[in-house]
């Protein structure tokens, strides 16, 4: 291989380094969405339960003030009753007595109902208050985690970009213009190997004329049908 198509295949490396670096710190940031995303919508399960929780505790409330009034009404109707002066009037103070003790049965039953529906709910966001801090607490190892991860990787790339920068100071600038013209349309595959007598740019096999041609070339050699520039690896027979 000569010095030309050595430098180009090490910065095709670095160029595929490089872009590699993005979608790794990509799903780091990705995993902690994740146990993020967990975290709001346990928040927003808890706010949701203390609304239910208050509407259900607002509710008892108005239950007792209604039972208070059901009670007042049933002694009024009590001291009615010694001024009934006709079978009319105690049968309509009756009536009106027994709406009134339904209205109590009703009311107390929705209180028992209220409250059995409170505890239920409060038992589920303690539940769920434990689950949080759990989450939490992941959330901020995690954080740790992914924070030292995201900086090994920076470095890393850090030391591929000034790797590269070194290299192509001393790549030919033709050279470097042809690589670069080929890397606008084929990415980072501009240089690609060969393996089995075919590019593994385009996966199409040379014939053995063209092969026999690259085998021997001691120039920087194109595939036939891609156009991409291809070596042969050194471990390769």
């Amino acid at each position: 291989m000569n010095k030309h198509l050595e430098q180009l295949v090490k910065l095709s490396k670095f160029d595929k380094d490089i872009v590699g670096f993005e979608p790794q710190i990509k799903g780091q940031n990705d995993k902690l969405k994740v146990f993020l995303k967990t975290v709001d919508e346990l928040n927003e399960k808890i706010n949701k339960l203390y609304v239910e929780i208050d509407d259900s505790k607002n509710k008892r409330i108005k239950n007792d003030i209604h039972l208070k009034e059901l009670a007042d009404r049933i002694k009024e109707i009590n001291t009615k009753y010694d001024s009934v002066k006709n079978e009319k009037e105690a049968k309509a103070l009756q009536l009106e007595e027994e709406i009134a003790k339904e209205q109590i049965a009703f009311a107390n039953n929705e209180i028992v109902r209220l409250d059995e529906i409170s505890s239920s709910k409060e038992k589920i966001l303690e539940e769920l208050k434990i689950e949080l801090k759990q989450e939490e607490t992941d959330v901020e190892e995690l954080k740790n985690s992914i924070s030292a991860n995201i900086e090994e990787l920076e470095s890393k790339r850090e030391v591929v970009y000034k790797e590269k920068s070194e290299l192509v100071e001393k790549i030919d600038g033709k050279v470097l213009s042809f690589y670069e013209k080929i890397k606008r349309w084929a990415g980072n595959s501009a240089v690609a190997p060969i393996k089995n007598q075919a590019c593994y740019g385009c996966h199409m096999k040379l014939t053995n004329r063209a092969y026999s041609d690259f085998l021997v070339t001691e120039e920087i050699f194109t595939c036939p049908h891609c156009g991409r520039i291809i070596y042969k690896e050194e471990n390769q027979e």
